[in-house]
């Protein structure tokens, strides 16, 4: 035994010496050996021919078929399994049992190129490699196949035969295509490098296939035997190549393709599975394999068909292969192994050569010390939200724009843009289309025929098509029909738009494109997964930035390489809490708070948003619009933002205004309205009434003094419609007097200033409204829309939204029975910014979570968002200061800020830089510098009635804010 073992340790070391280091070799060699020279002396002539052999199941299959299984183990001495279809549960299960049967471990295998999904449900796929093919930081690569070897290991499965190391230099080849890296052989070696090597890092046996290399043909060798051109120096430089280089990096094992390859096989029409000068004289003489060498499916037609059932495993081995994977007959190819091994045909050596490779691969992937399969938690390991981020990352690392005339794209100015979708193809975009439209407003047109579209969008200046294909299998169709392609040609000839065309499908779908002179903007996204239109969109709108190039020559004006780099602008893209240091599941505590807030009866609903790092992370809608609706919060929900009106639009104009010399912090009440020059007024300063230290009254209860005695609106002051003298809407059919608006001046400047301390105060800013508007003889609603909203993409944040938006998209705020005496939805809440026709300087603004936070985004991005500066940086910082903190005042200029002692406006766990504002109907929004963080929450507390003070009491919004800080990854 010792003498054995020396010898066989000397064998090893010459195969580490000469060519490959042998990748079936572990760190510890010795025991290693030991282990084989012990299993393969314990076994049977029959048995060790058994181990040859890796046949193949699907765990969907009924009982008699794993019987069968379980026959070939205890009868025949199996090797192993290749499992196809089915569910990972089952697979599990199946698994197990036959490792119970087996004397020596099976050797479990499968084909997951794309991950497990490639063959079961309940699993998780990952880009194809094509996809894959166009990233340029390979770590993205490595990254998935670490993930697949994570899963692969999860559920017992020690080789997976991936990756695909085929060239596809043949755009019709109808089997390979889209599981290619590309068509440049060093691309798809380092593609190949990298996915193999994150795959052994968990321990999973890779695969290289399929040599000597599938990918210049147009035939399916499942069907036929394909045929390979080209010299043996052609087919050195391209098709050989990457196995070369995977080779010299570790590949475990290479599959051995059924082709018919003339320069490398004199025999006409021989499959190079059955070549000698293939598989033996190439791959392990001349290109020095020391690795598993395993055969393709031994019952494809390319080879099954060759010679007679039984004998096609006898020519495979004798080529030089070491596992023959899914033979047709098992007991009869081992009848005929056996045969040729007591006839002399096969030696011992070679019987031993291969069986040993395969003990060792055994021995690698750790059956030397078999453990079952634990079931335990299996279908939510193998789909963790890491699945999610590493997909996410490597789909932002392959988009790629192969046209962008104009610079298109990132689309900016968003003010004078009109946009239009139109859908191409035969699945759905659903995801793309509802991305593009968290940007700005894009109007999906569909027409019967070109006369339509031309019609449709006439009044659009940029059309976006989508052309989106099945994504269920690589192998699906991906072309255009002929009507596409003539309506993308007329469509882009339009002279009142430009285009741009975002592809879901193979790269080989742009061949049918005849020309792209009047196409401005091509963006190939590869695949039609909701992940590859979510960054589509978010490509074309400047979330992210594009990097990835053409892995494939994809037209005449494309060859491959093809990339035109874009750098995001800045605007927020949506991903998960794993992708910038949060939490999933922690995070979840938030949605717990919430519903707890719903079930105290805080408010009938609510729009919850966090955003870190320019993503949005979490945006959930809760609840009803009011406790009897029977419909649900969404997140185009509208919500009455009450005082949020006063940082995201009063204090952005009145910033502007102090970049443009309109208005100084040190100026005051008389410098911005002269008949407050004899008032107790004059003195206040911007400063001051901006951080609520300016001595102001908290507010004015304006509307009593025009109710009647029976406390309800008075005909002196109302009436039921508009008119020259009675313009203001305050409510459906209640139209106040214009005379009003000086009453309310009037009495602002009749008021005494109060003790010196912090007071919050609306009034001073309907002040600031009236000096804003009277400086640019514009309504701040306007102004604000023209300035900011507009040109950010803002959709649903604007004053009076029932002048654009029906009733039922807007959240109520109250049954009104002290003023109005009407349910308020649509109509401000706040009394005095009803009064002013619904636009006050204090109140008045309506929005969405999602828009909120956009502005709130454009703060912590210093005034900068979407590729336009809005405000200076340092302005920003200028009114994001506490002046008055020595005074106990913790207010900025305008912003609010954290606390200064024990209780305040948030958790106490935000930094001292953070700024926001709460609003009195259940809004609060904050955004923090130091961790990039972003809240939202809006809700209608007032609903049914104001004096609901539960929400306020229970400290809900600072808890959820807690909540959101103890979910960060320290």
């Amino acid at each position: 035994m010792r003498i054995n073992l020396y010898f066989s340790l000397l064998i090893f070391i010459g195969l580490q010496t000469f060519g490959q280091n042998n990748p079936l070799i572990v760190k510890d060699s010795v025991a290693q050996m030991a282990w084989v020279e012990n299993q393969y002396n314990n076994m049977s002539l029959q048995e060790r021919i058994g181990q040859l052999f890796m046949v193949s199941i699907a765990s969907n299959q009924d009982k008699s078929a794993s019987d069968k299984i379980k026959t070939l183990v205890r009868e025949q001495g199996l090797g192993g399994v290749i499992f196809l279809s089915g569910s990972p549960v089952k697979q599990a299960q199946m698994t197990n049992s036959f490792q119970s049967e087996a004397k020596i471990p099976l050797l479990i295998g499968t084909d997951a190129e794309w991950g497990l999904a490639m063959r079961l449900d309940s699993t998780y796929a990952f880009p194809w490699n094509m996809t894959l093919g166009a990233i340029q930081d390979s770590n993205l690569v490595r990254n998935i196949g670490n993930q697949i070897g994570k899963h692969a290991k999860r559920l017992g499965v020690h080789i997976n035969f991936a990756p695909d190391l085929d060239v596809n230099n043949n755009p019709r080849n109808p089997i390979i295509g889209n599981r290619s890296f590309g068509e440049d052989p060093k691309k798809v070696a380092k593609n190949g490098i990298a996915f193999l090597t994150g795959m052994e890092a968990e321990g999973v046996m890779s695969s290289g296939k399929h040599f000597p290399g599938h990918g210049n043909t147009a035939t399916d060798s499942h069907k036929a035997l394909p045929v390979i051109e080209g010299f043996k120096e052609e087919l050195d430089s391209i098709e050989l190549l990457p196995f070369k280089k995977a080779i010299a990096h570790g590949l475990s094992s290479v599959m051995v393709a059924h082709l018919n390859v003339p320069s490398l096989e004199s025999r006409e029409g021989y499959p190079s599975t059955l070549s000698r000068s293939i598989v033996t004289d190439l791959l392990q003489n001349e290109l020095g394999f020391k690795g598993l060498v395993v055969t393709d499916a031994l019952n494809m037609k390319a080879v099954s068909e060759f010679v007679p059932e039984g004998e096609v495993e006898l020519e495979a081995f004798l080529a030089g292969n070491d596992l023959l994977l899914m033979p047709q007959n098992v007991a009869k190819a081992n009848e005929k192994l056996m045969e040729a091994y007591n006839s002399g045909i096969i030696s011992e050596e070679r019987l031993a050569f291969s069986v040993k490779k395969i003990l060792m691969a055994k021995y690698k992937a750790g059956l030397n010390n078999y453990q079952p399969v634990p079931l335990e938690n299996l279908y939510e390991d193998l789909n963790s939200i890491e699945n999610e981020v590493i997909h996410e990352a490597a789909m932002e690392g392959a988009l790629t724009v192969v046209k962008n005339n104009f610079a298109l794209m990132p689309i900016k100015k968003l003010d004078i843009k009109k946009m239009a979708y139109v859908h191409f193809g035969d699945a759905p975009g659903d995801a793309f289309i509802k991305t593009l439209n968290k940007y700005a407003e894009v109007t999906p047109i569909s027409a019967k025929d070109i006369a339509g579209y031309r019609d449709q969008l006439a009044n659009f200046n940029l059309v976006i098509i989508g052309f989106h294909k099945d994504k269920t299998s690589p192998w699906k169709d991906f072309k255009f029909t002929q009507t596409e392609l003539y309506w993308l040609e007329e469509i882009a000839r339009l002279r009142t738009s430009n285009t741009i065309l975002t592809v879901f499908a193979k790269p080989y779908a742009l061949l049918d494109v005849a020309n792209f002179d009047a196409i401005d903007g091509v963006v190939m996204a590869y695949q039609n997964s909701d992940i590859a239109q979510e960054k589509a969109a978010e490509l074309i709108f400047g979330a992210i930035g594009a990097s990835g190039k053409l892995p494939v020559s994809a037209h005449a004006e494309f060859p491959v390489g093809t990339g035109i780099a874009l750098k995001p602008i800045q605007r927020l893209g949506y991903s998960i809490p794993e992708r910038v240091g949060m939490s999933s599941m922690l995070l979840a505590a938030v949605d717990s708070l919430v519903q707890d807030g719903l079930d105290s009866l805080m408010f009938p609903g609510a729009q919850v948003l966090v955003a870190r790092r320019g993503k949005v992370i979490y945006d959930k809608n809760f609840g009803k619009p009011t406790y009897d609706s029977n419909k649900q919060i969404t997140d185009s929900s509208i919500y009455d933002l009450a005082s949020l009106t006063k940082i995201l639009s009063t204090l952005p104009m009145i910033m502007k205004m102090e970049e443009e010399g309109r208005i100084s912090l040190n100026d005051t009440f008389k410098d911005l309205i002269p008949e407050y020059a004899d008032t107790e007024l004059k003195d206040v300063t911007v400063l001051k009434a901006l951080s609520h230290y300016g001595r102001l009254p908290s507010w004015i209860a304006f509307y009593l003094d025009t109710l009647n005695k029976d406390r309800k609106p008075s005909n002196e002051f109302y009436r039921n419609n508009p008119s020259e003298a009675f313009p203001y809407k305050v409510a459906e059919q209640l139209y106040l007097t214009r005379s009003y608006k000086d009453s309310i001046y009037n009495r602002i400047g009749r008021q005494s200033l109060k003790s010196n301390r912090y007071r919050y105060s609306d009034v001073g800013y309907y002040v600031f409204k009236e000096y804003i508007e009277s400086t640019y003889q514009k309504s701040i609603d306007v102004l604000i829309d023209e300035f900011l909203f507009i040109p950010m993409g803002l959709q649903r944040t604007l004053y009076n939204p029932l002048r654009k938006f029906d009733k039922d998209e807007i959240v109520p705020t109250e049954e009104d029975d002290y003023y109005r005496y009407q349910t308020v939805q649509g109509y401000v809440h706040d009394m005095g910014a009803a009064m002013q026709g619904g636009v006050g300087g204090h109140a008045g603004l309506f929005s969405t979570a999602n828009e909120v936070a956009k502005i709130m985004q454009m703060y912590l991005q210093g005034g900068y968002y979407g590729g336009e500066r809005f405000l200076n940086e340092r302005t920003i910082r200028k009114f994001n200061t506490c002046y008055f903190c020595n005074n106990n005042v913790r207010r900025g200029v305008g912003f609010d800020k954290p606390q200064l002692e024990d209780t305040g406006p948030t958790c106490g766990c935000v930094s001292r830089k953070s700024f926001g504002h709460s609003g009195f109907t259940g809004t609060f929004t904050w955004a923090d510098p130091d961790e990039e963080i972003v809240y939202v929450f809006l809700s209608n507390r007032t609903y049914p009635s104001a004096t609901n003070n539960l929400l306020i009491k229970s400290g809900l919004r600072t808890r959820i804010q807690q909540a959101i800080y103890d979910s960060i990854i320290r």
